[in-house]
C-alpha cells in the first residue's frame, strides 16, 4: 500500500512564493515536479517519486523551459536521455549569450 503524502510534506522553501493551500498534487503537477528537482532535498524527491512515478517525472521533466546544467545532468542520466532530448536545453541552445558572466 502506498503511503498518502500532502503537500505540507514537501520541504516548506520550495514554495515560499506560492499559496501552498491552493496546491494540489494532481492540479498543481508539474510545478511541484520543477520545484522539488530544481531545489527539493532528497526526502522531497522520494515523495514525487512515489506521488507520480518516475514515467510522469520523466515525461513532464522533458517540457521545462529550464534547468540548471547539475540537473539536466542528472535527470539526463538518471533517465538514460541524451540532454538534446530536454526542451530546455535545446532553448538554451537557441538563445544567444551576450554577456559571459
Amino acid at each position: 500500500m502506498k503511503p498518502v503524502y500532502a503537500i505540507s510534506n514537501l520541504s516548506a522553501h520550495l514554495f515560499w512564493d506560492v499559496d501552498v493551500s491552493a496546491l494540489d498534487f494532481e492540479k498543481s503537477k508539474s510545478q511541484i515536479i520543477y520545484k522539488v528537482v530544481e531545489f527539493g532535498n532528497i526526502n522531497d524527491w522520494n515523495i514525487i517519486k512515489t506521488v507520480y512515478g518516475l514515467e510522469t517525472i520523466k515525461n513532464i521533466s522533458l517540457q521545462f523551459r529550464s534547468l540548471d546544467v547539475v540537473t539536466l545532468s542528472f535527470l539526463s542520466h538518471l533517465f538514460q536521455l541524451k540532454k538534446s532530448n530536454f526542451r530546455c536545453y535545446k532553448l538554451k541552445q537557441s538563445n544567444q549569450n551576450y554577456w559571459n558572466y
